[in-house]
C-alpha cells in the first residue's frame, strides 16, 4: 500500500503544473479515504502523472439531477465510492438536523440495489451500511433494509414510519459501471430545490469524514438500526389490493406472463404482486433471475431499449405460449411490457403507448366506483411535458383535470403531494421513459406494482376477445391518434453540449430561435433552461426553470410537438416528437410520414451528430 513517501514522491511532477487546487485535493483524498483499493487508485494516478484524468477525479463534484447523484463507481470526488457516499450523507445529517427537531426520534430510511465493482470494491450494499453508520454515530434510528429492495420501497418506508428521509443507492438502468444516491424528503417524494442545492451546501461543508462515518460495524452493534424488510414487504403487498380490480376474475385467467428482473431487485417482489392479485407467479427468466452486478446477458440493463435486450424473455414466452411479457429494470422501477401479436411476432409498446393503455384503465375502474359524474372534478393524472399529451386528450373529454411537470419523477411525487393535501386525487402518472404510477401509494414511479397491473389489465380485455394492441387502438379511436418518436444520441463532452443548445437560441441571429426545421414552419418555442415561452404574452415560462439542464421544446404549424434535452442521469441528448391528431382523423400514414420527416430533420439540421461527433442510438 501507498503512503505519504508515494504522494511526496509524485508531488514534484503535480506542482510543476501550477496546480495548486488539484494538489490540495490529491492530498485530501490519500489522508481521508480509508478503502485501499479507491486510495490506491488515486495512488496510482500520482505516480503516473496522469494529471489530467486526477483533475477530472478530484477536481468536480457531483450535483443531483433527475435522480439524486449518479456517477461511475470509483476513486475521486466526481465519482460515486465510500468516501463520497459518506460526505453525502454526512451533508445529508447536518440539512436534517436544522430541519427536523426530532430527527431523532423521526429517523431515516436506507434502501439499496444489488450493483457492485471489484475493482474499488464499491458495492451497493456496503455504501447503505456507510450511510447509515454517519447516521447512527449521530444516534439517529436507521431502518436499513437486510437485504436489496426495489427503488419504491424506500418512499415507501418513509411514508410508513413518518422518517425524516430516505437514501436509495443505486444508478437504476445506468451502464454497469455506474451507481447512485437518491434522496427523498419527509412527504416520500425525491427532494427537490431548494432541498437539492441546501444539501449540497452541507455536503460540501463537511467533507472531511467523521472518524465514526467509516465504522460499518454500528449497523450490527446499534440499538438505533431497525430492518424495516418484512413490515414493509408485507404492508406493501396488502396495499396493492387498493389498485386491484378484478381479484376473481384473475383467478381464472388462461393468460400465461414471462417476467425479466433484469439481473436486479425484481424476482421475489413481483413474485409475490403476481400472487396478491390471485394470478399464479409470471415465469421468470431463469439467465436473468438472480441479481448480476454484470448484467451478463444484455448489452445495458435498460428493457427500455426494445426488443434487442428482451431477446431471452421473448424465446422464453414462446415456448411457454405466455402471451404477455413484463421486464423491470434493475432496481425495479421501471416496467417494460411486450405483447404476441397474430403473426407471431412481438408489439413491445412504448412508454407513451403503455401510458395511453394504464391511464384507460385506471380511468375505466375509477369511474366504474364512482358512478356520480361530479366526482371526476377532484381526480387529476399527471405527466412529465416531454410524455405524450394522451392523457390530455382524456381529461378534454372526460372531464378530469390533467397536469404536466418537469422532466423526473421527484416533479410528479412533489405534485401528487401537493394536490393530496388539496383533497384531490391522483389516479395515474407516468414518464414516458417507462416509468409508471398507478394510484398514490408511492410518491415515485413503481414497476412492480405497474407488471402485475398490466397483467389484470391484459385478463379482463382477455374476456372481452381483446388484446392489449387492440384496446389501445381502440383508445386512438375515442380520444385521437397520439404517434411519437423518443430516441436520443450520445455526447459525454458538456462544452459541444453547451455549443449545440447555443446555437439554437441564435440560430438566426442574436437571440432568435429557428423558424423552420426541415422545411416545416415553427409557430411556438419554449425554452425551459432560461424561462423563454414565446407562446405566452408575457413570453415567461409556466414551468419552473431549469438551468442545470438544457431544454428546449418546438410548437409546429402542422400540430407536431419537439423537444431536446440534456438527459439527468446519463451522457445524452434526448429527442421527442409527437403528432396528436383528432378523434376520428383515420389517415395515419401520411400522420406517421410527416412525424418522421420531422424528426429526422430536427437530429440533423439542429443536433448535426457527424459535426459534432454525437453516437447515434446504436440498438
Amino acid at each position: 500500500m501507498g503512503s505519504n513517501g508515494d504522494l511526496n514522491a509524485n508531488s514534484e511532477c503535480l506542482s510543476s503544473t501550477g496546480d495548486v487546487i488539484l494538489d490540495k485535493a490529491v492530498r485530501q483524498w490519500i489522508t481521508w479515504d480509508k478503502n485501499p483499493q479507491t486510495r490506491e487508485q488515486i495512488l496510482t494516478l500520482v505516480r503516473e502523472g496522469s494529471v489530467a484524468e486526477l483533475r477530472r477525479r478530484l477536481c468536480a463534484r457531483m450535483t443531483f439531477g433527475t435522480a439524486g447523484l449518479r456517477a461511475g463507481m470509483g476513486a475521486g470526488f466526481a465519482r460515486i465510492n465510500d468516501l463520497t457516499v459518506i460526505q453525502s450523507t454526512q451533508g445529508v445529517y447536518k440539512y436534517l438536523v436544522k430541519y427536523f427537531p426530532d430527527l431523532n426520534a423521526r429517523g431515516l430510511v436506507v434502501g439499496y440495489d444489488t450493483r457492485a465493482q471489484a475493482s474499488s470494491g464499491c458495492t451497493s450494499e456496503r455504501l447503505a451500511r456507510l450511510s447509515a453508520a454517519v447516521m447512527l454515530c449521530k444516534d439517529v434510528p436507521v431502518y436499513l433494509f437486510s437485504n436489496y429492495v426495489p427503488t419504491p420501497f424506500v418512499p415507501y418506508a418513509v411514508m410508513k414510519f413518518g422518517a425524516a428521509a430516505g437514501i436509495m443507492i443505486t444508478a437504476s438502468h445506468n451502464r454497469k459501471e455506474d451507481n447512485g444516491y437518491k434522496v427523498y424528503w419527509h412527504n416520500s417524494a425525491q427532494i427537490s430545490s431548494p432541498h437539492d442545492k441546501e444539501i449540497l451546501h452541507c455536503i460540501e461543508e463537511s467533507t472531511e469524514p467523521w472518524p465514526e462515518s467509516w465504522n460499518e460495524d454500528l449497523v450490527e452493534s446499534s440499538p438505533l438500526r431497525i430492518d424495516p424488510l418484512e413490515d414493509i414487504c408485507r404492508w406493501y403487498m396488502e396495499e396493492l389490493s387498493t389498485v386491484c380490480f378484478h381479484r376473481e376474475l384473475n383467478t381464472r385467467s388462461p393468460l400465461k406472463f414471462v417476467h425479466s428482473s433484469f439481473h436486479g431487485v425484481g424476482h421475489s417482489y413481483v413474485q409475490k404482486a403476481f400472487q396478491q392479485f390471485g394470478f399464479p407467479p409470471p415465469i421468470p427468466v431463469p439467465e436473468q433471475k438472480d441479481p448480476d452486478p454484470d448484467f451478463s446477458t444484455v448489452s445495458c440493463p435498460n428493457p427500455e431499449e426494445g426488443e434487442s435486450v428482451l431477446e431471452l424473455s421473448l424465446r422464453l414466452a414462446e415456448r411457454e405460449g405466455a402471451s404477455i411479457v413484463v421486464a423491470t429494470d434493475p432496481d425495479a422501477d421501471r416496467l417494460a411490457v411486450a405483447e404476441q401479436n397474430d403473426n407471431n411476432g412481438w408489439k413491445v409498446f412504448t412508454g407513451n403507448e403503455l401510458a395511453g393503455l394504464l391511464g384507460w384503465w385506471m380511468l375505466f375502474n375509477w369511474k366504474e366506483a364512482h358512478p356520480v359524474p361530479s366526482d371526476t372534478e377532484r381526480v387529476y393524472m399527471l405527466a412529465t411535458t416531454v410524455s405524450s399529451k394522451i392523457l390530455k386528450a382524456f381529461a378534454r373529454i372526460e372531464g378530469f383535470h390533467f397536469e404536466e411537470t418537469l422532466p423526473g419523477f421527484k416533479w410528479i411525487g412533489n405534485r401528487i403531494y401537493e394536490l393530496s393535501k388539496m383533497g384531490k386525487e391522483v389516479i395515474f402518472s407516468f414518464e414516458e421513459s417507462i416509468g409508471f404510477l398507478c394510484g398514490h401509494m408511492v410518491l415515485d414511479k413503481d414497476g412492480v406494482s405497474t407488471a402485475v397491473i398490466v397483467a389484470e389489465m391484459a385478463a379482463y380485455l382477455h374476456t372481452k376477445n381483446l388484446s392489449l394492441s387492440q384496446q389501445l387502438l381502440n383508445i386512438y379511436e375515442i380520444y385521437g391518434y397520439h404517434i411519437s418518436r423518443t430516441s436520443y444520441v450520445m455526447c459525454s463532452d458538456p462544452p459541444t453540449i453547451k455549443k449545440i443548445f447555443s446555437r439554437l437560441r441564435n440560430f438566426e441571429g442574436q437571440g432568435v430561435y429557428p423558424g423552420f426545421c426541415g422545411g416545416y414552419s415553427i409557430t411556438h418555442i419554449r425554452d425551459v433552461t432560461t424561462g423563454y415561452d414565446s407562446s405566452r404574452p408575457d413570453k415567461k415560462c409556466v414551468l419552473p426553470l431549469s438551468k442545470n439542464s438544457q431544454m428546449v421544446t418546438f410548437t409546429f404549424q402542422n400540430g407536431i410537438v419537439a423537444t431536446l434535452r440534456t438527459s439527468g442521469t446519463e451522457p445524452k441528448i434526448k429527442y421527442y416528437t409527437e403528432f396528436c391528431a383528432s378523434p376520428g382523423e383515420r389517415d395515419i400514414s401520411s400522420l406517421e410520414e410527416e412525424l418522421t420527416n420531422v424528426t429526422t430533420a430536427l437530429v440533423e439540421e439542429f443536433l448535426e451528430p457527424d459535426k459534432n461527433n454525437l453516437i447515434r442510438r446504436s440498438v
